[in-house]
């Protein structure tokens, strides 16, 4: 008979004697109904198992009992739960297991809240402290094993007099030792470092605008209260503002400190420089203003054809001219007569005196020409025409020009092109001789042109700056307004543009100015072949011409400026240029003057010690040859100096 055993791993196989004519298969129903037999009877928290050859019941994992009539709960918490869970832990039961929480002020190292120490998790303490705020104001946080302190900061202390506390709810606050922050003075600031402690003292000064009599200290008392400080910062007060000539204060913000005054010219004035607006300073005191206003003066009053005029000579504001037409023409415009307005300028009025049509369309073309049509009854015949140009330029009142000239044709639409000065205006007066002797008038504005280039001498120097020589340009282009002296960096002359070129002063705050403006002058200020010496400290104009650095290299520009009728133009030109600036010649011809002048004073020296002893030779005195010595002492030191005088040989020889 076979009997087989199941064990956890196989099967153990035993054999018994089987009688003949015993079919196997019911041999293997036996063997395998005791089997079951016995795991049918495993408790519900029990596994069969094989052990020796035999099936048994074992309590499950969690629980005690043999296996069959009673498997129980194992407390696996009862050995402690440091033993089972580790430090810092505590132990919970459950049916059949077990699991683990940390104690307070602890975090699992798996994050969990629950954990079974059989992955290596253990209870870490938590820092409390790493959350901002926890102690409140003025305290700090200390982090203990499982829990944390809260301490006053340096300079605080518990009301409670406590040394540390712990925020369990309840709201604990450090209060500072001592008086506390001193007390804010209006207009006032504190001075120095101060103590909080009882007996110490903060001292105050007044703010800039302010000024006090009395006292500027506050004490802290034994109280741990600030004494109140008696200063009191009173504001200063600049009084009446000043008055200005020729102008009114239009606005006043008050008379204290930074008070503003504002003024504008009076009327029939305008301003022509300065600072129209006056400040109170700390020192009670107004600042400015520079104002200068300039009475309006409009000049003579505007040509218009075939007129004469009614006027007082007066050009000052709201002057007024009048217009009235020649005999032969006739009145077409809104009025007759023109103001002098506050622009400085008389007003434009469309008074025209018109004429009988005997020659008609006249026109203006390529800025200098006129062209007009014939009258029509005398085509194909001569014609005579009498022309007059006058000619003057608002910016400059002794400019003035009056041409006449005769031309004759027999076209039937004359042109004529005019020799006119650029940045000048024109009235051309056109006369029919043969006809009525009427007049046809057109006025004419020349632009300005670009000035002239200057003629100008190029100077190329090494490490001195160079004596420059202005040539004064003739106005051929339109009336020229400046001359200016540009300096810039060698390496950027190449890319310089004339035009675009600001007026840029050597102080001038623009970080990215490479260059600026050295002088200034009027065209009317310069003299035919003036000179300039660069970097000489003087102002030309508003412009400083400052000394330039040593080993720096340069180049100068000189530009001619045209301004008239809102147009600007220049020229420019290559001046000069300067390489490796050393120290100037003065100051090296000042080191040399001052060596020829030791040099002589040693010279004289010498020739009065030759002279005396010469004159001690006709009566010898006991030191006779100590004078020698001293003449031989003072001929070896000349020659050391490499100093030689034929007089002094002379004398040397006459006294051997």
């Amino acid at each position: 008979m076979l009997q087989a055993y199941s064990s956890g791993v196989g099967y153990s196989f035993h054999f018994y004697h089987v009688l003949p004519g015993t079919h196997l298969e019911n041999i293997f129903t036996v063997v395998n109904r005791s089997i079951s037999d016995v795991c049918a009877t495993c408790h519900i928290h029990a596994t069969c198992q094989q052990s020796g050859g035999k099936s048994v019941c074992i309590c499950n994992y969690g629980f005690v009992g043999n296996g069959r009539t009673h498997c129980q709960d194992k407390d696996e918490c009862q050995i402690g739960a440091s033993k089972i869970c580790g430090n810092h832990t505590l132990c919970h039961n459950t049916h059949g297991s077990f699991y683990c929480v940390c104690l307070d002020g602890y975090r699992a190292s798996n994050n969990n809240k629950t954990f079974i120490p059989n992955d290596g998790t253990n209870c870490t303490d938590i820092d409390e402290c790493e959350e901002s705020g926890l102690c409140g104001h003025n305290a700090r946080c200390v982090n203990t094993e499982g829990s944390y302190m809260c301490y006053c900061n340096d300079g605080y202390k518990l009301q409670t007099g406590e040394h540390y506390f712990h925020q369990d709810g309840n709201i604990v606050s450090c209060k500072e030792i001592g008086c506390g922050s001193p007390p804010e003075m209006k207009h006032g600031y504190i001075v120095g470092n101060y103590s909080l402690l009882p007996g110490s003292a903060v001292h105050y000064e007044c703010q800039e605008g302010f000024y006090s009599n009395e006292g500027k200290v506050s004490y802290c008392t034994a109280n741990e209260t600030w004494e109140p400080a008696t200063l009191s910062c009173k504001g200063v007060d600049c009084g009446v503002p000043p008055s200005v000539l020729n102008a009114r204060p239009t606005s006043v913000s008050g008379t204290t400190y930074r008070s503003e005054v504002t003024y504008e010219c009076a009327r029939g004035f305008l301003m022509a420089g300065g600072n129209h607006t006056a400040v109170c300073n700390a020192k009670g005191q107004w600042d400015g203003p520079d104002l200068v206003c300039k009475e309006i003066d409009c000049g003579k009053p505007l040509l218009i054809p075939h007129t004469t005029m009614t006027w007082d000579n007066s050009t000052t504001l709201w002057s007024r001219v009048y217009y009235h037409c020649k005999k032969g023409y006739y009145f077409n415009g809104d009025r007759n007569f023109s103001e002098c307005t506050i622009n400085q300028s008389w007003e434009n009025i469309t008074y025209v005196c018109k004429e009988e049509e005997l020659l008609s369309n006249l026109s203006i073309f390529n800025e200098t020409c006129v062209r007009w049509q014939r009258k029509t009854r005398r085509l194909g015949m001569q014609e005579t025409y009498t022309f007059r140009i006058l000619g003057q330029r608002l910016d400059e009142k002794i400019f003035s020009e009056d041409v006449i000239f005769n031309i004759s044709t027999s076209e039937e639409k004359p042109k004529v092109c005019l020799d006119l000065n650029s940045g000048s205006n024109y009235v051309v007066n056109i006369t029919a001789i043969s006809s009525t002797n009427i007049t046809v008038s057109v006025t004419l504005a020349i632009q300005t042109k670009d000035p002239p280039f200057p003629e100008i001498e190029f100077v190329a120097v090494k490490g001195s700056a160079p004596l420059l020589r202005l040539r004064k340009a003739e106005d051929q282009n339109g009336p020229i307004s400046f001359y200016q002296v540009i300096v810039l960096p060698l390496d950027l002359q190449s890319t310089f543009i004339c035009d675009s070129f600001a007026g840029t002063t050597f102080f001038s705050n623009t970080t990215d100015s490479k260059g600026y403006v050295a002088a200034e002058f009027r065209a009317k200020d310069v003299a035919d072949n003036m000179s300039i010496t660069l970097g000489d400290r003087h102002y030309y104009g508003k412009f400083y011409n400052a000394p330039l650095k040593l080993g720096e290299e340069y180049c100068v520009f000189l530009k001619i400026i045209s301004e008239w009728n809102k147009v600007r133009t220049q020229s420019c030109a290559v001046w000069a240029q300067i390489k490796n600036l050393s120290r100037p010649l003065q100051y090296m011809t000042a080191v040399g003057l001052g060596s020829v002048a030791a040099v002589c004073l040693i010279l004289f020296l010498s020739f009065s010690v030759a002279r005396s002893c010469l004159h001690s030779s006709v009566h010898p005195p006991p030191t006779a040859v100590t004078c020698e010595a001293v003449h031989l002492s003072t001929t070896v030191h000349m020659t050391q100096a490499g100093i030689a005088s034929s007089f002094l040989e002379a004398e040397n020889v006459s006294l051997l």
